[in-house]
């Protein structure tokens, strides 16, 4: 990466129609700094019984292309092929641990990448439990995980996420609160879901998480308030440029990954618009 200059990198569920050879090749070759790599059975199985060679040499594949990874969980049917990302770890039980149990096996891939980061939400609260028992079952299961990110020299970026459990910046603090503040959990950020539901314009959302010391991932792509549709930058009501000089001056010098996963059928385009529209808006409309 050039010294002032943002690492952005695009997240690979908007290339699920692209073997992951290619879709490394296509963010190579159109500038792209990183690959956000959502564990999956189309690109990296994290079930397989070879994940461990496919991780390694995958890691090799981006150090000879110069993306830097970080590791993504949303994946939507990579534990229930019938239900959207189900379970998580609000469901307790066997199907908490089924979650967790990935979590865990996402960390040890992301350990075998290099990838500092592993991203992940809540979840939506399930209509049978109540929120203090889901809070509760969040905290048990965070605590250690967080724990284990630390020991295996990555970071948890816990996502806020519309709809979700943990939906806002807010939530997100009360959580970390609960958990004691532990070191291991940080904050993956999307700028979209701070225009669809934060009270705080974007810029603010920025300063809030960063001057916490706790903002180890973003996402980014456009969006309108109230609707949480991921949208193509200029298709929303984001003021790119004043995002990414916030995000510059706050000295955050992780990645910062497109996310457009309902744009995968036409990545070919997406994926060169979304770089150029984001050199522009980091330089001013000047260009590279």
């Amino acid at each position: 990466m050039t010294a002032g200059r943002l690492t952005f990198g695009y997240v690979t569920n908007g290339l699920i129609n692209h073997r992951l050879d290619e879709a490394i090749g296509l963010l190579a070759e159109n500038g792209y700094d990183g690959i956000a790599l959502t564990l999956d059975f189309m690109h990296l199985d994290p079930f397989a019984a070879e994940w461990r060679p496919a991780a390694s040499a995958l890691r090799k594949r981006l150090a000879e292309s110069g993306l830097a990874c970080v590791v993504e969980t949303g994946s939507r049917f990579v534990l229930d092929p019938r239900r959207k990302h189900f379970p998580t770890l609000l469901h307790g039980g066997t199907n908490g641990a089924r979650r967790l149990s990935f979590l865990r096996r996402a960390i040890e891939i992301a350990v075998v990448l290099e990838a500092p980061v592993v991203s992940t939400w809540s979840g939506a609260l399930p209509e049978d439990v109540p929120p203090d028992v889901a809070r509760n079952r969040l905290v048990e299961a965070l605590g250690p995980l967080a724990e284990l990110a630390e020991r295996s020299g990555t970071k948890i970026g816990f996502e806020p996420e519309p709809g979700m459990f943990v939906e806002s910046i807010r939530d997100l603090e009360m959580l970390r609160a609960d958990l004691g503040n532990p070191s291991g959990l940080g904050t993956t950020l999307d700028i979209g879901h701070c225009i669809c539901l934060e009270p705080e314009p974007v810029d603010a959302c920025i300063r809030r998480v960063a001057e916490t010391g706790n903002l180890v991932h973003v996402h980014i792509e456009d969006m309108r308030r109230n609707v949480h549709e991921h949208l193509m930058f200029g298709e929303g009501e984001l003021d790119l440029p004043l995002a990414l000089s916030t995000l510059a001056e706050t000295g955050y010098d992780g990645m910062v990954a497109v996310e457009l996963s309902r744009d995968a059928h036409r990545a070919h385009e997406v994926v060169p618009g979304a770089i150029r529209a984001l050199r522009a808006a980091e330089t001013g409309g000047e260009g590279e």
